[in-house]
């Protein structure tokens, strides 16, 4: 891409943008001493200054645990999961409380949202959280969202907030993701080891040799990395949402960017391959395994066909009716998730049999197929 598309696009993406997500790490609101107030200062600065835009904004925020540590004189994450969920409980009010005070300076209102993923997994829960982040906006209040650390365990947890982003991102259909954090953008090598590493102004596709620039360590305050956001920038990219990665303690990180300032890096969105609600679907934290034959696999990937149990060679897990599953390959790559039309056990009967067969063997028919292409998310 040239320099000149490049920038008549991000100039586009800025100016168009009508609903925008903004996740800031725990790298950029906490410092040693805890909360990093000017910081926060500075970006609720900017941030009502979009709203008055006409604007609207979703604040993702990570520190509720971070915070709680600099309270109790921590320098490391705990590793048990109660301390990390009483960490969250003694900082989250800290965390809510200054952003709240500080928006109050701009006549803003805001409003907190927890979420777990497992708040999210029932389709019905999802659309009631879609709904009142659409409600917040539309009363022109800045929802300010952050996992429920509190009371998150281990298989409902979103694991960092670069995915919760996402997700809501995708939920409220936003028009630009902007993911802040404590690096400069993407480099094309990790700047903390390489000095000569070049940071990426725009990146057009993300590819394995992107990917493959995720695989620096996590800071000791946050779960995420670049690896994160890179796996989000290709989520967001394939919905047809652009996503800027920007250091947040850069003053007016912001403005800048929507004065289309050399800063950060750009990913391009690309024609949307999903729609919001396969989307949802690929979010889910999967049940179990289908393994498929390549004919199945072809007729997913080349087709877009559902998923018959002719094609199924094996199963693995205990899942049930509506649960998301990995459809696999016979090398064990991940092809698709999707959610089935059967349990465990009747596909295990089913498997490798024509549809016509299903009633014969089960005994009833529900359906022909056993994940039905409305509800299969193509991976990768």
């Amino acid at each position: 891409m040239s320099k000149n598309k490049f920038y008549r696009l991000r100039k586009t993406v800025c100016e168009r943008a009508r609903r925008i997500v903004v996740k800031v790490g725990s790298s950029v609101v906490t410092t040693e001493d805890g909360l990093n107030l000017p910081v926060i200062r500075q970006l609720t600065n900017e941030i009502a200054f979009l709203c008055k835009q006409k604007r609207e904004i979703v604040l993702v925020t990570s520190g509720a645990i971070a915070a709680g540590m600099r309270k109790m004189g921590l320098e490391q994450r705990p590793l048990s999961l109660p301390q990390q969920q009483a960490l969250a409980a003694i900082g989250q009010g800290d965390l809510i409380r200054t952003y709240e005070e500080a928006f109050a300076t701009y006549h803003q209102r805001v409003a907190q949202v927890l979420l777990t993923r497992d708040g999210l997994v029932q389709r019905h829960r999802y659309l009631n959280a879609r709904n009142t982040l659409f409600t917040l906006l539309r009363w022109g209040i800045i929802p300010i969202v952050n996992e429920n650390d509190t009371v998150a365990v281990e298989e409902i947890k979103f694991g960092d907030n670069d995915s919760l982003a996402g997700l809501i991102a995708a939920m409220v259909e936003a028009d630009l993701l902007i993911l802040l954090t404590d690096m400069d953008g993407l480099y094309d090598q990790d700047p903390r080891t390489y000095p000569e590493a070049q940071r990426l102004q725009v990146v057009e596709k993300i590819n394995e040799k992107i990917e493959a620039l995720g695989e620096s360590a996590p800071n000791k305050l946050g779960r995420g990395g670049i690896a994160s956001k890179i796996k989000v920038a290709k989520e967001m990219t394939a919905l047809g949402i652009p996503v800027f990665i920007a250091r947040g303690l850069t003053p007016g990180v912001l403005t800048l960017l929507f004065a289309g300032e050399d800063i950060g890096t750009f990913f391009v969105p690309q024609p949307r391959q999903w729609c919001i609600r396969k989307h949802w679907i690929a979010s889910l934290p999967p049940k179990g395994e289908i393994i498929l034959d390549p004919g199945a696999v072809k007729a997913i990937l080349s087709y877009g066909k559902s998923l018959l149990p002719s094609g199924i060679i094996e199963t693995h897990g205990q899942f049930y009716v509506g649960d998301p599953v990995y459809c696999l390959d016979e090398e064990g790559r991940k092809i698709a998730i999707g959610l089935v039309n059967y349990n465990a056990s009747e596909i295990e009967k089913i498997k490798g049999l024509n549809t016509r067969d299903i009633e014969r063997v089960l005994g009833y028919k529900g359906y022909d197929e056993v994940i039905h292409r409305d509800n299969l998310c193509v991976l990768g």
